[in-house]
């Protein structure tokens, strides 16, 4: 049984942005692009702990041919992706952990 994905509005923001600027690159790479994440939207959708976290409960999924990753928590009835970004802002340090932290507290989805 595959659960919700959920997706942030800053998420879409980012996940939007990043398709502008491949399609900009060259024509059906934004496409590429979609296809990608949305293939990691649906593995996160139906396997939600297959991802390491990387601080707190907050989970890494990895997307394959771009330099480019989507951060999620689990919850009980849906996965919520709170942040994506490109492989090079992995959070780690102070803002981006604050960052991750804060666009999830709003959405409780339990």
């Amino acid at each position: 049984m595959s659960l919700p994905v959920v997706l942030d509005p800053e998420a879409r923001d980012e996940f939007d942005q990043a398709y502008d600027h491949y399609e900009r690159q060259r024509a059906g790479l934004g496409e590429r692009f979609a296809d990608a994440v949305q293939a990691v939207l649906d593995r996160i959708g139906e396997m939600p702990w297959l991802h390491r976290t990387v601080v707190g409960d907050i989970r890494r999924a990895v997307v394959h041919r771009f330099p480019y990753c989507v951060y999620y928590v689990r919850r009980r009835s849906a996965s919520e992706c709170c942040r994506s970004f490109t492989q090079g802002a992995t959070p780690g340090s102070g803002n981006r952990v604050r960052d991750l932290r804060r666009c999830l507290t709003p959405h409780r989805t339990t």
